[in-house]
Formats: structure tokens, C-alpha cells, sequence
């Protein structure tokens, strides 16, 4: 089937084809027609099936063919995203989509000035593609209204329930014109989200597609038990005996992905990694560093690696494994883009089997168990002594004389005085606010 025979019109599949889009994945074959038709929808499909596709391209024709005059400071589409990073992912596609069209599409979120959220969105935007956060701020100070909304995408509704935007989105769908399209997409079905869908939703046709076990069997996967300490020597081992074109890495925390990159930093490895901690700048630097191949290693944790669409990714390394099965699945699927195979390797630690049973309960299948390299041992030793390093000359310099010299005195302390120990007249800062200098003179009285 091409996506001439889902109804889009002949701008839309010229612009897929420039993108070498022929053949519609399963959630667009069933979504398209349906959204055409102005249906809302419930779609339940992890990322990396083609959702983006199957929101986008029917909203840009059903907003071209409307052709309704935006008004200054209003949108005509609205997508929320969970993270930064999905929003600019969506956005950019928006724009590939619909580029024979005259759409103006804009994206706001935290992290940058919101000056500049203002002047991109002042004149009016046909397609806002927005964090819930940031997009009431805007409202807040009366810069945006939803008024004239006449499209609403909710994205990945799942991890927006994780990262507490559950109040927001309250917030938000109140102020919808009831006379609205709808679309709901979620990984996960949870009676949460359920209850949620149905309070955007108006009686909405429902598509589920690639259940979230599904990705991993397309996935050659591995795992090494190892002592948690013991799992940066691993790695760096991992990395040398596999031809890694380009990988991501995950790690539970963001300290945990700083610490990662300094490890190979200190190995001559180059990475980057990316996480809530980093300011905008440097997470687009990082992604636009990581989809070049310039640095072939990015670090993440899993609410950042949201919307982290790279083709090309040969690896995915589980430095710590997910106490949350989805999550792992959801990670994997990074090296799994739009049918293609992947490999995935996990590092577990005695303390992360309980994860990994669940992993497999969820995935149905049994993980294959990687001994750990031959030169295992002498990898952990050469880590420890690097930890170490010996001390630099200057600083040995500095030391020696003073160590020659016997040890310091010990400080004087005002605990050291003897009781009973007169005080100097004026000495006492904290009483009377005067400071310094002679006490004031006291006029007797009589």
C-alpha cells in the first residue's frame, strides 16, 4: 500500500518521498483515514513505529484544506510533548512534511529565554509543538491563547503522567474550544491514562499497534552480570572488542551519566551526554554532535533519551538496567528504528536481577548470559591505578619541604582560651551593632 491510497494529497506524499517514505507503517495505515474523517483518536504505540507520521501528515492536509487565518499570539495545532528534545524531534518533522505547504510551525519549551518563545509565537502559529510547562507560562503572561485550537495532539501521555504533568494537562484542557480534534497517544494503557484520554477525547476510534514487548524481538540482546563497581572496567572492554558505529548509553541518573562520560574521558574515549541537569545549548550540541557521528557515544537517562530519533545506532549498552521493564524495552527500541535489527547489552548487578526477571517476564524471552572478558581482572586493576594517578611533580614539590619540617601546629581556637580570660572593651562584634571601635560613653545620670 502507498500513502497515495490513504487519501493524503500529492504535496504530502512528495515530501515523504524526498524523505524515502513509501510504504506506511502499520499505526499510519489505520490512523490516516480515520484522522482524514476529523475522528478523534486513542492510539496505543511506543515510539519508533511511525506515530509522528500518522499525527502529523493527516493535521497538515485537514488544516491546509480548512485554511483559516491564524490570529496573532494563537495556534491552529497544538502537540504537547513530555521533554525538549521530543518536541524539537516532532517540530522538525512537522516541517519536512509539510514543506510545500505555507504551515507556520514554532516549538516552545523550557531552557531557553521565553523572550523568544514570545517573538516565535506573537504573529500566530499554525502548528505549536509545546512542553506543558512552558506553554502555560506563555498563557500565564498573555502571550498565547487556545481559542481557536483546532487540532490537539497529546504525545507520549505516559511518561507525562511520570514526570508529574498530570495537573498541567488539567489546566490545559479546560481552556480547549470543545470543537476540537483530538489524538491521544500512550505507550502504556494504565487506567490512569485511560481515565485521562477520556476527558480529550469525544467518542474516538482506537488503534493499537506494536505492543510494547514487541521491539525487543527484533533486538540481539546480552547480558553480563558484574559488580556495580566493577561496571565502568566492563565498558570499556565492551568498547574495545566491538565495532560500535555509534551507541547510546543509559544510565539510571544524571550524576551516574556525568561520571560515565569522565571514565572515558579519562580512557581517550570521547562522549557526550545528555540529561535534565544540561542547559538547551549543550543538549542540542550533544544530539547534533551524536546524529553527525563527530562522537559516537551519547550518555543519557531515559527521560532525556525521549525523542532521541538518530538512525544508525548500532548499540545500545544498559550501564544500569531500568527498575521499570517498559523502560527497557523503550531503550533497546533506539537500535531498532523502523524495522531495521539492533544490539543491546546489559551490565547487572546482583542488586538489578529482580529488574532483569521482570524484563523478561515483560519481553518474553531469556536474555543470553556474556561471561566477562578473558582480561577482565587486569582492566579493573589498570582503572583503580589511573583512579589513584601518581602525584605531579610540582605538587611534590610544594609537599616535600613541608613534610620535612614535622607536622603542623594545630590552630589557635577561641576554645583554647583559658576560662575566666578577660575580653578586649569593643571586641564583641555581635553585640550592640556597633563593630569595631571603642564602646559609645555612657552620661551618667544625677
Amino acid at each position: 500500500m502507498s500513502f497515495s491510497k490513504l487519501g493524503l494529497n500529492r504535496s504530502l506524499v512528495d515530501a515523504l518521498a524526498q524523505k524515502g517514505y513509501e510504504t506506511p507503517t502499520p499505526i499510519q495505515a489505520q490512523s490516516i483515514p480515520a484522522l482524514l474523517e476529523g475522528n478523534d483518536l486513542l492510539g496505543i504505540a511506543q515510539t519508533g513505529t511511525g506515530k509522528t507520521a500518522a499525527f502529523m501528515l493527516p493535521s497538515i492536509q485537514r488544516l491546509t484544506s480548512a485554511n483559516n487565518r491564524v490570529k496573532p499570539m494563537r495556534c491552529r495545532m497544538l502537540v504537547l510533548a513530555p521533554t525538549r528534545e521530543l518536541a524539537s524531534q516532532i517540530a522538525e518533522s512537522a516541517k519536512e512534511y509539510g514543506r510545500f505547504t505555507k504551515m507556520r510551525i514554532a516549538t516552545v519549551f523550557g531552557g531557553v529565554p521565553i523572550n523568544r518563545n514570545r517573538r516565535d509565537t506573537a504573529a500566530g502559529v499554525d502548528i505549536l509543538v509545546a512542553t506543558p510547562g512552558r506553554l502555560l507560562d506563555l498563557i500565564d503572561q498573555k502571550c498565547m491563547s487556545l481559542a481557536d485550537l483546532e487540532i490537539l495532539v497529546l504525545d507520549e501521555a505516559d511518561q507525562m503522567l511520570d514526570l508529574g504533568f498530570i495537573h498541567s494537562l488539567k489546566r490545559i484542557v479546560k481552556m480547549l474550544p470543545v470543537d476540537r480534534q483530538s489524538l491521544f497517544f500512550s505507550a502504556t494503557m494504565p487506567k490512569t491514562i485511560r481515565e485521562l484520554a477520556g476527558s480529550f477525547l469525544t467518542d474516538p476510534i482506537e488503534v493499537k499497534v506494536a505492543p510494547v514487548s514487541s521491539t525487543a524481538e527484533r533486538v540481539e540482546q546480552y547480558v553480563t552480570f558484574v559488580n556495580q563497581k566493577e561496571k565502568q572496567a566492563l565498558l570499556t572492554l565492551f568498547l574495545e572488542n566491538n565495532e560500535v558505529d555509534r551507541a547510546l548509553i543509559f544510565s539510571r541518573t544524571k550524576h551516574g551519566a556525568d561520571r560515565i562520560v569522565k571514565l572515558l574521558a579519562a580512557n581517550g574515549i570521547a562522549a557526550n551526554a545528555i540529561h535534565g541537569n544540561k542547559s538547551q545549548p549543550q543538549r542540542e550540541k550533544a544530539l547534533s554532535q551524536f546524529r553527525s557521528g563527530s562522537v559516537k557515544l551519547l550518555v543519557a537517562t531515559d527521560i532525556a533519551a525521549r525523542g532521541i530519533d538518530v538512525s544508525g545506532v548500532s548499540h545500545v549498552i544498559n550501564f544500569d538496567l531500568p527498575n521499570v521493564a517498559e523502560q527497557y524495552v523503550h531503550r533497546i527500541g533506539r537500535t531498532a528504528r523502523a524495522g531495521n535489527d539492533g544490539i543491546a547489552f546489559a551490565f547487572c548487578d546482583e542488586e538489578e536481577r529482580p529488574y532483569l526477571r521482570g524484563i523478561e517476564k515483560l519481553t518474553r524471552q531469556k536474555i543470553d548470559v556474556v561471561p566477562l572478558p578473558a582480561n577482565f581482572v587486569e582492566e579493573q586493576e589498570r582503572i583503580k591505578s589511573t583512579r589513584k594517578g601518581p602525584v605531579p611533580p610540582e605538587r611534590e614539590e610544594r609537599r616535600g619541604p613541608r613534610q620535612a619540617q614535622g607536622p603542623r601546629r594545630p590552630r589557635k581556637t577561641h576554645d583554647a582560651k583559658p576560662a575566666g580570660a578577660a575580653r578586649k572593651p569593643g571586641g564583641n562584634r555581635n553585640r550592640g551593632g556597633r563593630g569595631r571601635g571603642k564602646p559609645k560613653a555612657v552620661q551618667a545620670k544625677g
